[in-house]
């Protein structure tokens, strides 16, 4: 517990500083931890997160819920004095919870913009994009279906994608949820890296059409950076003297190997929540928007001591909505993670 402890004061201190730009923009991801309203959808399991479920979910724990997501996203935009201009999200029920989400007095001012499509995840919960308009110019967006090969009626969440430009320079977005570990890592590591294929595959064909597009891939992958989903299927490498034209670029994995994460499980960190870049945009032209470095990594994890469990046998855990059925009015069991980009 002591080195969970002091990885984790690390962990804080670990907010990024940038390097002065003209105007460097934040992109992020954030699994919101079962954002759900509190109605009933007869098509999905959705039950437990109602008036009459067990966790007893009612309006009054609902907008401390948005409250609390709305806290740390405000802060997140204090670092740069700017909000998020694409803001990834994953474990939210509807459009709907979105609307409310953007609606809070303390990020209204962003005038976020929704992507979301429903998927067929049996729990209801999908993936979504936020993003401002002023400066991310939407040209198109689409739902894709994970393929399992193994399991043709497969249920989960959908790969959401959108594409636009921002300053003129073209830039296609996708979000994803990768299948957990349900029933074991190496058991249902197969459905992970079908994920990890396909979006390897759709960033060839990307970069095929047009080698200028800029891809960003994020989520909460249920893998590490240094899995083999993420490394060796997906190819996304960890160091930017490796790579080659075409590649993606996974800031996380040095971030993983010195001891950092996004989620905590039996006094130790994972990190399995990532933002992947193509490397166009590690090594851009001059003059281009590209992949901004801190002080030490290229990419970031945002925490703040009130996100934290402050005492018991979780202290220093990510303050969670629940444990079990017992309500902890917090904010997600994972910490957002962001990149930035400029010239």
């Amino acid at each position: 517990m002591r080195r969970f402890l002091l990885v984790l004061s690390c962990m804080v201190l670990t907010v990024a500083t940038v390097v002065a730009q003209d105007k460097p923009y934040m992109v992020a991801f954030w699994n919101f931890e079962n954002l759900f309203d509190i109605y009933d959808d007869p098509e999905t399991h959705d039950e437990e997160f109602t008036p009459d479920g067990v966790k007893k979910w009612n309006a009054i724990k609902y907008q401390k819920k948005l409250s609390n997501m709305e806290r740390v996203v405000f802060d997140m935009a204090a670092i740069n004095r700017d909000y998020p201009v694409v803001l990834g999200v994953s474990e939210i029920e509807n459009r709907s919870v979105l609307e409310d989400f953007i609606a809070q007095p303390k990020i209204k001012g962003a005038n976020y913009r929704i992507c979301h499509y429903d998927s067929p995840d049996a729990r209801g919960v999908d993936v979504a994009f936020l993003y401002r308009a002023d400066v991310f110019k939407l040209e198109g967006s689409d739902n894709i279906k994970l393929v399992v090969d193994e399991l043709p009626n497969f249920r989960t969440r959908d790969l959401v994608v959108m594409w636009g430009t921002i300053e003129g320079e073209p830039f296609y977005f996708l979000v994803s949820h990768w299948p957990s570990r349900l029933g074991g890592k190496e058991a249902s590591q197969f459905k992970r890296d079908a994920c990890a294929k396909q979006i390897r595959e759709i960033k060839d064909s990307l970069l095929k059409a047009n080698p200028a597009t800029k891809v960003i891939v994020m989520g909460d992958f249920n893998d590490d950076a240094t899995d083999a989903s993420l490394v060796k299927v997906m190819g996304a490498k960890g160091k930017v003297k490796d790579l080659v034209e075409g590649d993606f670029f996974n800031p996380y994995v040095q971030m993983l190997r010195a001891g950092l994460g996004t989620l905590a499980y039996q006094d130790s960190w994972n990190l399995f929540d990532n933002i992947c870049v193509t490397e166009n945009l590690v090594n851009a032209k001059a003059g281009e928007l590209k992949l901004i470095k801190g002080k030490k990594f290229y990419g970031n994890i945002f925490t703040r001591p009130y996100m934290l469990q402050q005492e018991g046998q979780y202290k220093g855990y990510p303050l969670r909505t629940f444990v079990t059925n017992n309500f902890q009015d917090g904010f997600s069991d994972h910490f957002p993670v962001y990149i930035y980009i400029g010239k």
